[in-house]
C-alpha cells in the first residue's frame, strides 16, 4: 500500500516538474528565440501583440507590425521587419542605428517581465540579423512591464511588444 502511495507520489512530483512554466509567479532564464511562421489571421487576434514602429520609420520604410504570443518572444516570419531590415541595410534609413525596446504585460514578477522583453528585443534583433542587418547596428533593452498600462486581454496584448525607435547617438 505505501509503495503503490510512493510511486504515486513521485509520478505526480514529475509531472507537476515536467509541466511548463508561463512564469507569471516566478523569474525564468532567457531562452532563445528563433522566427516560425504564423497564419495571417493571428495579427487580428487579441492574445497577440507586435513590434510598434517608429511612425518616422514606418513611413519611411512602409510596414506594418509583427507579432508576439502572450509569454512568448518567438516572432512569426515577418515581412514587416523583411521590410525593415532592407530599408535599413540598402533603403532610406542606410546608415541608421536601430534601438529596440522590449516590453511585457504586468501579470508576470519584475524580473520575469524584464528578463522577457529583452528576448523579446533579442528575438527582432536576430531576426534583422538573419536578413543582413548587422547586429552592431542593432542596440536592444528591456523596460519589462514598467510602463504598461493593460486590465484586461486585449489590452494586455497592447503592452506585449517591442517598441523601435532610430537610435540616438548618445545609445
Amino acid at each position: 500500500m505505501f509503495r503503490v502511495i510512493g510511486i504515486s507520489t513521485v509520478a505526480l512530483a514529475l509531472v507537476a516538474c515536467a509541466t511548463e512554466d508561463t512564469g507569471r509567479n516566478s523569474a525564468r532564464a532567457p531562452v532563445a528565440a528563433t522566427a516560425v511562421p504564423t497564419a495571417a489571421a493571428d495579427s487580428d487576434s487579441p492574445s497577440k501583440s507586435g513590434v510598434n514602429i517608429d511612425p518616422a520609420i514606418a513611413k519611411a520604410c512602409g510596414m506594418p507590425a509583427p507579432r508576439f504570443d502572450f509569454d512568448s518572444a518567438l516572432i512569426t516570419n515577418s515581412p514587416p521587419l523583411d521590410i525593415l531590415a532592407k530599408c535599413f541595410i540598402s533603403g532610406p534609413m542606410k546608415g541608421k542605428n536601430l534601438k529596440l525596446i522590449g516590453r511585457a504585460d504586468p501579470r508576470g514578477t519584475e524580473d520575469y517581465n524584464i528578463a522577457l522583453g529583452q528576448r523579446r528585443a533579442g528575438s527582432v534583433q536576430n531576426y534583422l540579423a538573419r536578413q543582413g542587418l548587422h547586429e552592431k547596428r542593432v542596440l536592444t533593452i528591456s523596460r519589462g512591464a514598467l510602463d504598461a498600462t493593460g486590465t484586461n486581454e486585449k489590452s494586455w496584448a497592447e503592452d506585449r511588444r517591442v517598441d523601435v525607435l532610430l537610435a540616438d547617438k548618445s545609445d
